[in-house]
C-alpha cells in the first residue's frame, strides 16, 4: 500500500484555501499511485488560530469533511481528513455518536475510497503549555482502528505522541500503521524526530507523522513529515516547506520484524 502525507502550508483562518490546497494534495497523491492521503492536524482554520474555534468549528459530516470526501471519491484513495474543529452538537444532531452533546472537539476523519466515513478520532491528550485548547475543546473517549486494504489503520493526533500507553492499545487492537496529524511548531525539532520514530519503534509497526507548514503570530509550523518503518527507520521525509511524502507501507515487512523481533509477545501486563 502507497501511502501519502500532504504537508500543506496552512494560513490562519483561510479555510476555503486552506481546504483547497488540501484536495490538490489529494489529486497529486493519486496521480503518484497513493492508496492512502494524510493531512495535517487542524488544516483548514490552523491550529494555533484559537480565537476562530468556535466560529470555524464544523460538523464531521460538514463542508470541508465533505469536500475531502468527494476527493477520496473522485480519486478513489482513502483520505484522512487530517483534523477539524469539530463542533459536537452539530456532529450529535446529524447522528454521529459524540463524546458530548455539546462543545468541541480536535476531530479527524477516515474516508474510504468511496467517500464514506469510516471512523471519527478525536483527539485523547489536549495542549496545555502555551495553548488553548485544554480550555477550549472536549477530550476523545474513543480509539478506532480501520481496515484498509491489508493494513489495519490507527489515528492519534500531535500530543498524543507524548503518551505511549496510547499507541499500545492500538498495537492490542490489531493496528499495523498509525497515522499522525499534527501541528508541531519550532522549536521542538528533536521531539518531533523522536516521538514518531519511537512508537514506531516501540510497537514494531508503521507511524506515519504528517505536519504543516506556516506561520501563525508566534508559532511556526516545522514540517518534516515522516513515514517510518517497525525497525524505526524513516522510509520517507522531508523539511520545513509544502511537500507531498510518499512511501510504501507493506504489511508483511510489519509481520517479518515482528516475527524476528518478538518483543510485544515478552510484555508482562
Amino acid at each position: 500500500m502507497r501511502l501519502a502525507l500532504a504537508q500543506i502550508r496552512i494560513e490562519r483562518g483561510a479555510v476555503a484555501d486552506n481546504v483547497e490546497r488540501a484536495r490538490s494534495a489529494v489529486a497529486d497523491a493519486a496521480a503518484a499511485g497513493a492508496d492512502l492521503v494524510a493531512l495535517p492536524e487542524i488544516f483548514n482554520v490552523g491550529y494555533f488560530a484559537f480565537d476562530l474555534y468556535e466560529r470555524r468549528a464544523e460538523s464531521v459530516t460538514g463542508p470541508t469533511v465533505s469536500a475531502l470526501a468527494e476527493s477520496a471519491r473522485e480519486h478513489g484513495v482513502g483520505v484522512l481528513a487530517g483534523s477539524i474543529v469539530e463542533d459536537l452538537a452539530a456532529s450529535h444532531e446529524a447522528g454521529v455518536e459524540t463524546p458530548a452533546a455539546e462543545g468541541f472537539a480536535n476531530a479527524s476523519v477516515f474516508l474510504d475510497r468511496d467517500g464514506e466515513r469510516r471512523a471519527v478520532y478525536r483527539k485523547h491528550h489536549l495542549f496545555g503549555y502555551g495553548s488553548a485548547e485544554q480550555e477550549l475543546l472536549v477530550p476523545g473517549e474513543s480509539l478506532p482502528t480501520v481496515a484498509f486494504d491489508d493494513h489495519v489503520v490507527g489515528m492519534t493526533t500531535c500530543y498524543d505522541l507524548r503518551f505511549p500507553s496510547l499507541y499500545r492499545d492500538l498495537v492490542d487492537a490489531g493496528a499495523t500503521l498509525v497515522l499522525v496529524p499534527s501541528a508541531w511548531p519550532y522549536p521542538r525539532v528533536e521531539h518531533w524526530r523522536l516521538f514518531p520514530r519511537t512508537r514506531a519503534v516501540e510497537n514494531l509497526c508503521y507511524v506515519g507523522a504528517v505536519n504543516g507548514v506556516g506561520t501563525f503570530d508566534d508559532s511556526t509550523l516545522l514540517g518534516r513529515s515522516a513515514v517510518y518503518d517497525p525497525w524505526g527507520t524513516a522510509v520517507a521525509s522531508t523539511g520545513d516547506e509544502s511537500a507531498l511524502v510518499t512511501a510504501d507501507v507493506d504489511r508483511d515487512r510489519v509481520e517479518e520484524v515482528r516475527s524476528d523481533f518478538p518483543a510485544l509477545d515478552d510484555r508482562r501486563r
